[in-house]
């Protein structure tokens, strides 16, 4: 069966041939680590001499899917070796996010050079947390880690964790109710999928938020307890718990594989950028893809086993460009780049008080007003978010419409306008509350006037972090999530400006209290500046001869 499901698989995903088709698995292997914990770790072996090894580290189980991989990389002349993470799928000791990855991973390791089959170098495979195991041990095995494919990931989490210093709660709880969800029986979790998943829901909305996890789930969950507790930028907790000072130190080639509404892009490319500093020359590959979308999975698969092919295995490999992104929009595609970001010039365009967008600086105007609602918050729709099924792209009319949603809108382009780089925003705001959030979304708006979400991001604002001026007006700068989008002509590009994307980002009560346990909601006016003194803006990297002033 396995075999079988290999081949269709193979077939589907137009991967290479395989080398072999005699594979001998080994499973629950106990891999005994420092503290005493045992490991179980299966073993899927080619019948090939000589083979090097893949290691995948997972909290996801070895089964079904994970099972299939292993077979498809075995065929191809690999060793693989399936781990499940202490505390999940028969492994002894607790999870723990991220606190175990380094000295589990490292055990793991000198386990592997103590195999009679073991050839002398190792690779590294996963998606999302899979990705995270692999920056945890990178910097500390030196050549020996002949490759690493990681996909949708990242070395450092905090800063997805805490976007814009808020807290991306869909994701964080979305994430805690999924792997409780393995350890209750296959039916009962199927019965609430089926239902929608009303406890998660409900979980979603309620106040405080430390009592969220045990209304999804049932029980305390105590990763997500210490995640709202230590949400400062300088708290100790994370000190532990990221890898991203390390990317100097790692000698693996590197292949980043992403998508443009993955939630974890822009640390993702803060990687790429960090190793292209060190003098590394890493791959990377962005596509249309949200975090749980199939074309990221088998994308991440045909670029892994050419990596692996290429750097682990030695096997000669055509000749391909560094990067490789996929621009959106009408009549957009492949491109291959030397490097990211590509050369581009930063454009402002400017909220003027008509609420048009353009490039023509701002005259003088009145603010434009709006009024944010906790006890209602701003809903989130579509974007990076971890489920696929809500993710991505979608027709933003619906929130548009909303009375505490604002948009600026251009005329209709004469010519198309590409815009692929780093993308930010500058707004200038006062409030009747000095605590809010600021969400500005970036929208293409086509010929029949549907408005869909290109990229966005979100801050939150403080007076210890955004003093006001004089005239209580705070200047808050908010980058967006990088992009590759062609606007076509006849199109428009929409600017929205909120205070807040609910439950993607959790809800700014207004009043200060702790994330944890704020329960009183306090509703204000925002309002919006635009004018000489005040020149609000989306600042956009534009390629080509297009209209705008540089910005500043």
């Amino acid at each position: 069966m396995d075999r079988l499901a290999a081949r269709l698989a193979a077939a589907v995903l137009r991967l290479p041939a395989p080398r072999t088709r005699r594979v001998t698995v080994r499973r629950d292997i106990p891999v005994r680590v420092r503290d005493g914990v045992t490991l179980r770790t299966d073993h899927h072996a080619p019948d090939l001499p000589d083979a090097p090894t893949v290691l995948i580290r997972t909290p996801y189980g070895r089964r079904g899917p994970m099972r299939l991989l292993a077979r498809v990389i075995a065929e191809r002349g690999y060793h693989v070796v399936i781990q499940s993470c202490r505390g999940t799928h028969g492994s002894g000791g607790t999870f723990a996010p991220l606190v175990h990855e380094r000295d589990d991973g490292l055990d793991t390791v000198d386990w592997l050079r103590r195999q009679p089959w073991y050839a002398g170098s190792f690779g590294m495979f996963g998606v999302s947390y899979q990705g995270f195991v692999q920056w945890a041990v990178a910097a500390e095995v030196g050549a020996e880690l002949g490759a690493m494919v990681a996909v949708a990931t990242a070395s450092a989490t905090r800063d997805s964790t805490y976007a814009g210093e808020s807290f991306a709660l869909d994701t964080v709880l979305t994430w805690a109710e999924l792997l409780q969800a393995q350890t209750v029986p296959w039916l009962a979790r199927q019965w609430e999928l089926k239902r929608g998943q009303p406890r998660l829901a409900a979980a979603l909305t309620h106040l405080p938020l430390a009592e969220a996890d045990r209304i999804a789930t049932g029980v305390r969950i105590p990763f997500f307890q210490e995640w709202l507790r230590h949400h400062t930028p300088d708290a100790d907790y994370w000190r532990t718990r990221v890898f991203g000072a390390r990317l100097p130190e790692v000698r693996s080639p590197v292949v980043l594989v992403s998508g443009w509404q993955d939630i974890f892009l822009p640390a993702q490319l803060d990687d790429h950028a960090a190793l292209r500093a060190a003098g590394a020359r890493p791959r990377l590959v962005v596509g249309p893809w949200t975090h749980g979308s199939p074309g990221l999975f088998a994308a991440a698969l045909r670029e892994g086993l050419a990596w692996l092919d290429e750097h682990l295995a030695g096997r000669p490999a055509a000749s391909r460009a560094p990067v490789r992104i996929h621009l959106g929009g009408a009549g957009g595609g492949w491109r291959d780049l030397p490097d990211w970001p590509p050369p581009a010039t930063e454009r402002r365009w400017h909220l003027h008080g008509d609420r048009a967008l353009a490039p023509d600086p701002p005259r003088p105007s009145p603010p434009t007003e709006f009024w944010y609602d906790p006890a209602d918050p701003t809903p989130s729709l579509g974007g990076p978010l971890l489920v696929a099924q809500r993710a991505g792209p979608v027709d933003n009319r619906p929130v548009e419409a909303r009375p505490d949603v604002l948009t600026w809108t251009s005329a209709r382009l004469t010519r198309p306008v590409e815009v692929i780089g780093p993308v930010r925003a500058e707004v200038y705001v006062d409030s009747d509350l000095p605590y809010l959030d600021v969400f500005v979304r970036l929208c293409d708006v086509d010929r029949r006037g549907r408005s869909w979400n290109v990229c966005d991001g979100l801050v939150r604002v403080a007076p210890e972090r955004f003093p006001a001026d004089a005239a209580g007006v705070v200047r808050v700068p908010v980058p967006l999530w990088p992009a590759a989008h062609r606007f076509a002509a006849g199109h428009r590009l929409r600017v929205q400006v909120s205070g807040g994307a609910h439950p993607r980002y959790a809800r700014n009560p207004g009043t200060g209290e702790p994330l944890g346990t704020a329960v009183t909601l306090r509703a204000g006016a925002r309002r919006i500046r635009h004018d000489p003194a005040h020149p609000s803006a989306l600042i956009l990297p534009m390629t080509g001869n297009v209209p705008g002033r540089p910005a500043a």
